[in-house]
């Protein structure tokens, strides 16, 4: 098989690096092999980054004009939606449903930002002293850098590279070394969009070579990526040592509650996909449930009765609900966290299992699974999992609720389930996260900010508040009636 060919300033040539190979986690299948990129690539991709950026060309472009660049891209991707999904879902094994719903997020994203760079204005600030005018106005940063995650790897490409374009600056994307194959594929729709060359660069490689030496590239001047929480703060330390901003979304380890009103098969139905959708592989997986013990069984009963119907399949088959996890590592971890509950006493309601017949057994699958019998002191309640792992806690007592929800170094999301609205926001007023969904989860929309507390991360993507993310502000005096400063006489 050839290898494929990166993107670096507008070329496309063999990566200069070790060898890579994409595989099929459903099968271990080949997806592709391609080259990493070398640290030449890297510099060539910064320095036609800095150049293209300040190309006189790019940066009086009219933001309707670089808005019709993000709709052609939004337009590309409906038009080959069921092709790219499939890609999607042989990259990272998420089912073809889902895979889908990130393909249309991506172009809904491109399409948002398009719309929004036309929004933005400066302001005529009010002076404190007579004689003088005011503004403040956005401008572009320059050269940033995108470090994205392998669980969602087109909707998080696009939600850092749409806003950054639309902004004005010219953006390098390191794509997770077990997912690089969408954002190439990305590369080539914003090429076919028209995007002037070196203002888009795709390096795969290891984040430890080439992630690493991305950040600290003396011409990258932001520092956007969204993945663990350990290199999550070795990034913030090379950003602080730059002094130049970064946006970090990263880990989770999110409560979902049930109040004692709370519709029962509603919630168990939220609850399930809230954890169980994409494997559980997400930031925002709602992985410690606690429940008013008033209705704890009835709705435990409920929640085992839908995870074991949950069927596990092949991704490109309709009617699947759950995929592979990513790796055989990564299935290991999870499989030695459900040990771990065991031993920490842990009941095992359902699940647990690695899967050893039939097609299941040649992937990484892993068994929904749900825990009982712990608290929220044991380490699976304390360490994000990212796979598909419930562990259910009753409740007596509000205040403690919320002690022990907020009882956690992370603060991302949440989820409230009740019938009575004004219960639920008081209570969300209390919790330390950054996004509370009640009797709803996992639902998003490009224009609302979003991005965690505590160690889950720093900054905001999304809305207005995220496209500002990409941009740095410039404050000007216009002294009116040009009058003669005194002081030197």
């Amino acid at each position: 098989m050839t290898p494929l060919e990166i993107f670096v300033a507008g070329q496309w040539r063999l990566g200069g690096g070790e060898p890579m190979v994409s595989t099929f986690p459903a099968d271990g299948s080949l997806n592709g092999t391609l080259h990493a990129a070398s640290l030449e690539d890297l510099d060539d991709a910064v320095n036609g980054a800095d150049r293209a950026w300040r190309d006189p060309a790019w940066r009086q472009m009219l933001p309707h004009q670089r808005g019709r660049i993000l709709q052609r891209v939004a337009d590309l991707i409906e038009q080959q939606v069921d092709d790219l999904a499939c890609q999607q879902s042989r990259d990272n094994g998420k089912p073809l449903q889902e895979s889908r719903g990130l393909v249309m997020s991506a172009a809904g994203t491109a399409r948002y930002f398009a719309s929004a760079c036309e929004l933005l204005e400066g302001e005529i600030t009010t002076p404190r002293q007579p004689g003088v005018m005011t503004l403040s106005r956005y401008e572009p940063i320059g050269v940033v850098a995108a470090i994205t995650p392998w669980n969602s790897p087109i909707a998080s490409e696009m939600q850092k590279i749409a806003p950054a374009i639309a902004a004005g600056n010219a953006v390098i994307v390191k794509p997770a070394e077990a997912t690089p194959l969408m954002a190439l594929v990305l590369a080539r729709l914003f090429e076919q969009a028209g995007l002037p060359a070196g203002l888009l660069s795709v390096l795969p490689g290891k984040g430890a070579i080439i992630g690493d030496a991305l950040a600290r590239h003396p011409l990258v001047r932001k520092i956007s990526f969204t993945g663990g929480t350990r290199t999550g703060r070795y990034l913030a330390h090379v950003a602080a040592e730059k002094l130049i901003p970064a946006s970090l979304e990263l880990g989770g380890k999110s409560p979902t509650i049930v109040l004692d009103d709370a519709d029962l098969d509603q919630a168990a139905h939220g609850i399930c996909y809230g954890i169980f959708s994409s494997a559980g592989q997400a930031c925002i997986a709602g992985s410690r449930l606690f429940v008013h013990r008033s209705c704890y069984q009835p709705l435990v009963e409920k929640l085992v009765a839908l995870t074991r119907g949950l069927r596990l399949g092949h991704p490109l088959e309709a009617g699947t609900h759950i995929g592979p996890l990513i790796t055989p590592e990564h299935r290991e971890s999870v499989r030695r966290y459900v040990a771990m509950a065991r031993e920490e006493g842990g009941e095992i309601l359902c699940g647990g299992q690695v899967p050893t017949t039939g097609e299941l057994a040649r992937g990484n699958w892993f068994e929904p699974t749900i825990i009982a019998g712990l608290t929220n002191k044991a380490r699976v309640c304390q360490e994000e999992i990212f796979g598909p792992v419930l562990v259910v806690m009753p409740f007596d007592d509000e205040q403690h609720l919320v002690a022990e929800a907020n009882d956690s170094v992370y603060g991302l999301a949440a989820g409230i389930w009740t019938t009575r609205s004004d219960r639920a926001l008081m209570l969300a007023d209390q919790l330390e996260v950054g996004t509370v969904w009640i009797n709803t989860y996992k639902q998003f929309s490009v224009s609302t900010p979003f991005g965690g507390f505590k160690e889950s991360g720093l900054g905001r993507e999304k809305g207005i508040q995220g496209l500002k993310a990409w941009m740095q502000q410039k404050s000007v005096y216009l002294a009116l009636g040009n009058p003669v400063n005194r002081w030197c006489e």
